[in-house]
């Protein structure tokens, strides 16, 4: 753009426009990127001018309306006579090649427009009203998102800001990134006119933010040049190795994947599927990778095939013959068609081998086996995931009138997830240099996943996302308030890391005087949850991140000492290891009966606690007595496994009973008071309590009741699990040994 611009004293040559060609060859640009890195010769400068954008738009758009881009060429040409760029060309040629490159992708007419003037508010004396009055709102907006902030105004905050400013442009429509890709694409191509250190400094800029960008957006015509741009800069010797091995390659008698796709067209000519299979070179960098992940390669290592259908159903079809005629490779398969990813990419991805017969060998046995990868998807796939976002056209479009859309849909690019957060989070970040350096930070995290919340809806989160980032992205900062998860309907720490396609219940409390610990940091994956969770400590600078109170549940809760001696329980509390008080007989024939052994003594099992109304069964100990346990104890299938025999018992006319309860719930100011309130509201007269030091925010209780009926007993374990701060309550079930 304007650091490549100069003014000298003598006019320009000014490139003509040329009348559009009826018909010419579609340009494939990952073959234009392909040559321009493995051969000697120059790009040199665009021929026939506008004429090849027009001609390029007009495959996509048969029916747009090209006067906007003829005025917008006059007043973009006009404006940049007399600037040349550091390459020594007329400076037209930029913005005619960045126009001419989304044109090749699909882009609509209001995005080429703006493409084409670009450069002129930041880099001539155009001003943005101007552009508004001649073009229109769209282009305006467009224009002024890409145009960057002077250094002048914001000195070394001047591009941090200036991509902070066309983010926030992009929230609103995404083709202002769709040119800034374009427009970084071209000057990374004719960037060997700049000095090594700033080759590299644009290069690492462009590594870090635009191909995580291009990578989101979906554009991966633009990301894989891109890659590949930036590998020969920063990677000289490893492009240098990769580019011979291609070289080498492409100068073999045979090719694997030739045969690969000769037998697959067969196949599909067999079944009668009409379809398009392709050889797809991988590109530098996705070379690179596999050599280094495989050590050597093969020859079908250099490549996939591509198969085009028509319809999703031929997709499926496709696959079924392939893995019938050939043998697959079953950890390679990924269904990116039910399950798109977060870029609105759509694919099948399989793996299938060929035994080749190996001529070194006696008898030519087939040890040598090669595999070939497939990419099956539509042709409107195969147009979404080269030019992604650029190919959805404009968002302010009805369906009606979007072009090739089918069955009059479209999904609405301008505010995917990863996006909104990011908004979210940029507007939080305190400084240009915080927003730099966690921009990168996020943009590295180039995978996403889905989880599903209890009403139905998802939360989309970067891999390696906790319930920590799930209740910020959910809840913003009122998250300080979250007690803990469950995950799967299971309980979670908040530190859990979350997969793809999980179910998470976040559990909130109600104390408007909750706080987030400083733990959480350690556990928060996204910027939205450590900038929220940074600005609350930063605003609480005293704030004692392990109150006793708060990291326990209040009065008579066991704390754990500061100094690493071993925990004591708070004045008035049991000792937690002390072990749960059994349950004292009740008299012969009162609760309990003992059939045939009329006066026997019993005693209730301490292990299950039954109460009236359990299904019980009994075991003779020594003495005489007879312990009365559950029939669903695990002791009960222990002495059963061992031989011993069981005694008949049932229940008397008592219905007053002693039962052992725990409750496990999340440490938070005066939990304990509110626990035994809930209790002696049902009537229930608590005979002992055991509260064990908080683990990971996490506390287990346990009480002894007596009860007046146990028919309350349902009530009022409701009456415990409704208690804000408690996730779980349950009969008592210790693991003793029987006697």
């Amino acid at each position: 753009m304007s650091a490549e611009a100069t003014n000298p004293a003598t006019p320009g040559p000014v490139v003509p426009a040329a009348p559009r060609r009826r018909s010419r060859p579609r340009i494939d640009l990952r073959r234009l990127g392909r040559a321009a890195l493995l051969g000697p010769a120059s790009r040199g400068r665009l021929p026939d001018a506008i004429g090849h954008v027009v001609e390029a738009h007009r495959f996509h758009h048969p029916d747009a309306d090209l006067e906007p881009l003829r005025r917008a060429y006059v007043l973009a040409e006009s404006s940049h006579r007399g600037q040349m760029r550091k390459s020594g060309e007329p400076y037209i040629t930029h913005p005619l090649a960045v126009t001419l490159i989304l044109a090749e992708l699909g882009a609509e007419t209001t995005t080429l427009t703006a493409s084409l003037l670009h450069d002129t508010v930041e880099d001539t004396d155009v001003t943005l009203d101007q552009v508004g009055d001649e073009f229109g709102a769209e282009v305006r907006y467009l224009v002024d998102g890409v145009t960057k902030l002077e250094k002048v105004d914001y000195g070394a905050a001047a591009e941090p800001e200036t991509f902070r400013k066309m983010l926030v442009a992009t929230g609103n429509d995404v083709r202002v990134m769709s040119i800034k890709l374009a427009d970084r694409l071209h000057n990374m191509r004719t960037l060997g006119v700049m000095r090594p250190e700033k080759q590299e400094r644009i290069a690492k800029v462009t590594r870090d933010v635009l191909i995580p960008l291009a990578e989101r957006l979906g554009v991966q015509a633009l990301k894989t040049e891109l890659e590949d741009l930036v590998f020969a800069i920063l990677h000289p010797e490893e492009y240098e190795h990769t580019r011979k091995l291609i070289v080498d390659n492409a100068a073999r008698a045979d090719d694997p994947l030739a045969e690969f796709a000769d037998v697959t067209r067969a196949v599909l000519r067999d079944a009668d599927i009409q379809a398009e299979v392709l050889i797809r070179p991988r590109h530098f960098v996705s070379l690179h990778r596999t050599a280094r992940k495989r050590g050597r390669l093969r020859g079908s290592d250099f490549g996939r095939l591509l198969v085009l259908v028509n319809e999703d159903a031929d997709c499926y079809a496709v696959l079924g013959e392939l893995h019938t005629c050939m043998t697959p490779v079953v950890s390679e398969f990924k269904d990116f068609i039910a399950v798109p990813k977060f870029n609105l990419y759509q694919s099948l991805h399989t793996a299938v081998s060929l035994p080749r017969a190996r001529t070194d060998s006696p008898g030519g046995t087939p040890a040598d086996v090669q595999v070939a990868e497939v990419l099956i998807r539509t042709h409107q796939m195969h147009k979404v995931a080269e030019a992604g976002v650029v190919a959805l056209g404009s968002p302010y479009a009805s369906p009606a009138e979007e072009q090739g859309a089918p069955d009059g849909e479209r999904v609405d690019p301008t505010r995917p997830g990863w996006l909104s957060r990011l908004l979210d989070w940029q507007e939080a970040a305190p400084d240009p240099d915080t927003f730099w350096s966690t921009l990168r930070e996020d943009l590295a995290q180039d995978r996403e996943i889905t989880v599903f919340r209890p009403d139905g809806g998802t939360l989309g989160l970067p891999e390696g996302a906790t319930c920590v980032d799930a209740a910020y992205a959910q809840y913003g900062e009122d998250a300080h308030a979250c007690l803990g998860a469950r995950v799967n309907g299971r309980l979670a720490t908040l530190s859990t890391v979350l997969k793809d396609g999980d179910s998470v219940q976040l559990l909130m409390g109600q104390d408007p005087a909750s706080e987030p610990s400083r733990e959480w940091l350690e556990h928060a994956h996204t910027p939205a949850a450590r900038i929220a969770i940074q600005r609350w400590l930063a605003a609480h600078p005293g704030t004692d991140d392990a109150p006793a109170e708060a990291d326990g549940t209040g009065a008579g809760a066991t704390r754990p000492p500061s100094d690493g001696a071993p925990a004591q329980p708070a004045p008035d509390a049991p000792a937690p290891d002390a072990p749960a008080p059994e349950a004292p007989a009740p008299r012969p024939g009162a609760a309990i009966t003992v059939v045939d052994r009329p006066g026997a003594g019993v005693r209730l099992a301490g292990c299950c606690t039954p109460v009236p109304a359990d299904e019980v069964t009994g075991f003779a100990v020594r003495g005489g007595v007879v312990t009365v346990h559950r029939v669903e104890c695990a002791a009960v299938a222990r002495m059963t496994e061992a031989g011993r025999a069981a005694v008949d018992v049932r229940w008397g006319d008592t219905t007053e009973c002693r039962v052992t309860l725990f409750a496990e719930s999340f440490g938070r100011p005066h939990l304990l008071a509110d626990l035994t309130e809930a209790m002696a509201l049902e009537g229930a007269e608590i005979v002992s309590a055991t509260v064990e030091p908080p683990s990971q925010q996490r506390v287990r209780h346990t009480y002894t009741v007596q009860l007046p009926d146990a028919a309350r007993l349902p009530t009022l374990i409701r009456a415990m699990r409704d208690v804000p701060g408690v996730y779980d309550v349950g009969r008592a079930h210790h693991q003793t040994p029987f006697s």
